[in-house]
């Protein structure tokens, strides 16, 4: 799926992480969300990478990357130990300064490198989420009900660590396919690849750890940073899927409440897909990143 790539594994202070590049231009990393790995942007990484040197990694505890201890504050988790991860996989390639993608957990863990190291990111875009100290300060029944995975995961160990690798390929199954194509858009060789890295207990955990994180050490991160008016200040695009939870299960919508987190946002808009836009509207999403980063020079 990344043909002209090189893969290898960089080890961090945190972790060893999985790392793929290639291509000719500008750096440019890219971030996976829950339960992937750098392989959900296989439909879009190799055009990217015919302007871009496309970066794209297995976060820690993700697809085949190091899946180092939580902690019992489960600060090994936290999106501050997944972006410093980031940082040093860039400046192990040699970049000291980025373009940056994320999407989904990959977003959070962009919008935590944004604030922690402003110098290193030029220009971001951020893919379907809200800032989760926003979710957090606003739970709908609406929302609780869409993203329950939420709240199952977390629960204290090992309560959804049992139930979820009790059968990993029903959870897979389930949490993927929340609209009428089901999987569909989804390339089989990419399922079958998320199911081997749900087979492996330790890669629950940590996917749980993550969420456990979020809801405790990043909500009191952020919170802090939101009273104290930190906001991510490069240029930043904030894309979302017209048909996904984060599109219609939030009033006001992603562009209002983003504005409450980002100081420059340069653009503001609905893709026709629903949670998973490098799968379901790939064109489209490809379309809006290259206009997005080719705009200005590093």
């Amino acid at each position: 799926m990344f043909e002209n790539f090189t893969k290898t594994e960089i080890k961090t202070s945190g972790a060893r992480i999985v790392t793929v590049y290639g291509g000719n231009g500008p750096p440019l990393l890219l971030m996976h969300g829950n339960p992937f790995s750098h392989l959900s942007w296989h439909k879009i990484a190799p055009r990217l990478a015919q302007e871009f040197t496309v970066v794209a990694t297995d976060l820690r505890g993700y697809g085949d990357s190091e899946k180092p201890p939580g902690g019992d504050d489960h600060s090994g988790y936290s999106f501050r130990a997944m972006a410093a991860d980031q940082i040093e996989v860039m400046a192990a390639l040699g970049y000291d300064r980025y373009y940056a993608a994320g999407h989904d957990r990959g977003a959070r863990v962009l919008h935590r490198m944004c604030l922690d190291h402003p110098q290193k990111v030029a220009r971001a875009a951020i893919l379907d989420i809200i800032p989760q100290h926003h979710l957090y300060n606003h739970v709908t029944k609406a929302w609780a009900t869409f993203s329950w995975h939420w709240f199952f995961m977390i629960q204290p160990y090992d309560f959804p660590e049992h139930l979820m690798s009790a059968d990993p390929d029903f959870f897979i199954e389930k949490k993927l396919a929340k609209t009428k194509q089901g999987l569909s858009f989804f390339d089989p060789g990419a399922i079958a690849e998320y199911k081997r890295y749900m087979h492996n207990p330790a890669t629950v955990h940590a996917m749980c750890e993550d969420y456990r994180a979020c809801a405790t050490i990043d909500f009191d991160m952020d919170t802090k940073d939101f009273e104290a008016g930190r906001r991510i200040t490069c240029p930043t695009l904030i894309l979302w899927g017209a048909t996904g939870g984060v599109g219609r299960n939030h009033d006001p919508g992603p562009g209002e409440i983003w504005q409450r987190y980002v100081s420059d946002i340069r653009g503001a808009r609905a893709v026709p897909s629903g949670h998973y836009l490098m799968d379901e509207a790939p064109e489209e999403t490809y379309r809006e990143l290259r206009e997005f980063f080719i705009e200005e020079e590093l």
